[in-house]
């Protein structure tokens, strides 16, 4: 299984970055598998310097927070006008509801008999505890943040990637990513000041996560561009034992190994 990162700013797209979106492929049917987990603002563009969206096999949302879903709206332009469409309705996996709030952002004129039908671009399943996507089997559970927000557990090949998606402090994450080989995990305020409760984590609270599930590397992502990340880093690996890096737009990371695979578009 690899991971690829698309984007990592968090809370909004940054100077570097686009908003939160990875990719996650691993063979299957004697080809790649390729599942897109969020699509914040930013990361469709991004993404075709990688893959050409169509060919996107499942689309994973955390959350229906704009920061991690609201280039759905441009996946839908893309799949409708793109040279090569219209594409195949994509397989979408998100809360309840997900593709009424992306066609409320697509289309200001709900009451219009000519509203967009969203469902041409994607099938959408709500999440549930656990669900095979190709050759992934995702185990979600409920994160502490304002809006309901989906924790995943992603395994295939014996490789487990855990992905926090945004929270604040919590046993949900530990359980969810015990064991796991990769922990893709947000840290998005800074120690000592006056952090809200149940919205994001510190750097040291990302450590101390990963250091109670015992996983075996983490990767920081969902920096805001307004804090720098090597302080955030810093925090976490005074609290992780384990290899500690932050997420790097194109970064490409084998989750069973313990080295970056390279660079997208690089070497």
């Amino acid at each position: 299984m690899e991971l690829t990162v698309i984007g990592c700013s968090g809370s909004i797209s940054g100077p570097l970055s686009p908003a939160s979106s990875y990719l996650v492929t691993a063979p299957h049917g004697g080809r790649s598998f390729s599942l897109l987990v969020d699509l914040g603002p930013g990361s469709l563009g991004a993404l075709y310097g990688l893959i050409d969206p169509s060919r996107i096999d499942a689309i994973a949302i955390s959350h229906l927070h704009p920061d991690h879903c609201i280039d759905l709206c441009g996946f839908h332009v893309a799949s409708r006008y793109a040279p090569n469409a219209p594409w195949d309705p994509v397989d979408l996996y998100g809360p309840p509801g997900t593709l009424e709030r992306i066609r409320r952002a697509y289309d200001p004129s709900l009451d219009n008999s000519d509203a967009e039908d969203l469902t041409a671009s994607f099938t959408p399943h709500a999440w549930q505890p656990s669900q095979q996507v190709g050759p992934f089997l995702i185990t979600t559970a409920m994160m502490s943040h304002p809006v309901p927000t989906y924790g995943m557990r992603i395994e295939a090949g014996g490789e487990v990637l855990a992905y926090s998606a945004d929270t604040g402090p919590t046993q949900a994450l530990v359980d969810l990513a015990r064991g796991a080989d990769l922990l893709l995990a947000e840290a998005s305020f800074l120690d000592g000041e006056a952090n809200p409760s149940g919205l994001h984590l510190t750097g040291s609270q990302t450590g101390d996560h990963a250091q109670a599930a015992g996983v075996s590397a983490l990767v920081i992502t969902h920096v805001p561009p307004w804090y720098d990340t090597e302080q955030v880093l810093t925090a976490a690996r005074e609290h992780f034992d384990g290899p500690v890096e932050a997420a790097r737009p194109g970064m490409i990371r084998r989750v069973g190994g313990t080295e970056r695979v390279g660079v997208a578009g690089g070497d």
